[in-house]
């Protein structure tokens, strides 16, 4: 494998404006000479546009609360979050964000990140999606929460009443693995191998949609960024707006049933929630 070709060049052009140089070094998206490489600089992008797409959310939530809180779970090194403290809830100066990470390294080194760049604000949790309780929350997050863990994002959102829901899923196995053997009058859509991965990744995202709007959320789903940069860039945004939507359950419960499939983590819909 050919070693990696760092261009050496000022990556000013690739910053947003006011953006933290210092951070990005800590976070090793910069080389400490101010360059960037090819794979740093299609991670800053990717992050750099889910915060734009974000920005509305936390503007409203701005407006709204004097302390809003936002929860980036699955944070890993935690690049949306300090990103997001860096371009947004820094300059204004209140308002919270939590990072929760399953693995103590990575909180680590986060937290060591934060105390060096006077991010105060901002508080890491380690341990898992679905154990954490972190109190009141405005915005949910999860960039590429892996199979599963994007359906632990969505009854999180849930369980902490949050109004704002941004989710880039990945690796959406699970359905996938019921489709195998699975027989109906579509089964045709997911005989071949391949077209059961692609089918059960989409169909997965079909039935998040549908049950973030079980639960009274506006969903939009659209592309977060371009191909160039990862192939998993679908983005499910939603905003709530009342506290149940009929319809969209039984469309849910409808769906699942006819295709005989659907996330175990979403195949209920919890009285607590509605």
């Amino acid at each position: 494998m050919k070693p990696q070709k760092t261009i050496q060049k000022s990556a000013a052009e690739e910053l947003a404006p006011g953006q933290s140089v210092p951070l990005l070094k800590a976070l090793h998206i910069l080389t400490h000479n101010g360059g960037i490489n090819a794979d740093s600089r299609r991670k800053l992008k990717q992050v750099q546009h889910l915060a734009q797409l974000i920005k509305p959310a936390i503007d409203a939530a701005l407006a709204e609360k004097p302390e809003p809180v936002l929860a980036d779970l699955g944070a890993g090194k935690s690049y949306l979050g300090f990103i997001l403290y860096d371009l947004y809830f820094g300059p204004a100066g209140r308002g919270r964000v939590l990072n929760v990470e399953a693995r103590p390294a990575l909180v680590e080194t986060a937290r060591k990140i934060a105390a060096e760049s006077g991010f105060t604000r901002m508080d890491f949790v380690e341990g898992t999606i679905a154990e954490s309780q972190v109190g009141a929350v405005d915005i949910v997050t999860a960039l590429h929460a892996c199979d599963t863990a994007t359906d632990e994002a969505i009854l999180f959102a849930l369980k902490h009443e949050a109004k704002f829901v941004a989710l880039v899923p990945c690796c959406q196995a699970e359905l996938a693995a019921q489709l195998d053997g699975a027989k109906g009058l579509l089964d045709q859509l997911w005989r071949h191998g391949m077209h059961r991965r692609e089918f059960g990744s989409h169909l997965t995202n079909v039935l998040r949609g549908l049950y973030l709007e079980a639960h009274g959320y506006k969903v939009r789903v659209t592309e977060y960024t371009g191909f160039e940069h990862t192939q998993k860039n679908e983005l499910i945004f939603a905003e709530r707006h009342q506290r149940g939507n009929p319809r969209a359950r039984a469309e849910f419960e409808k769906l699942a049933k006819e295709i005989g499939a659907s996330p175990k983590l979403l195949n209920f819909i919890e009285a607590g929630t509605q």
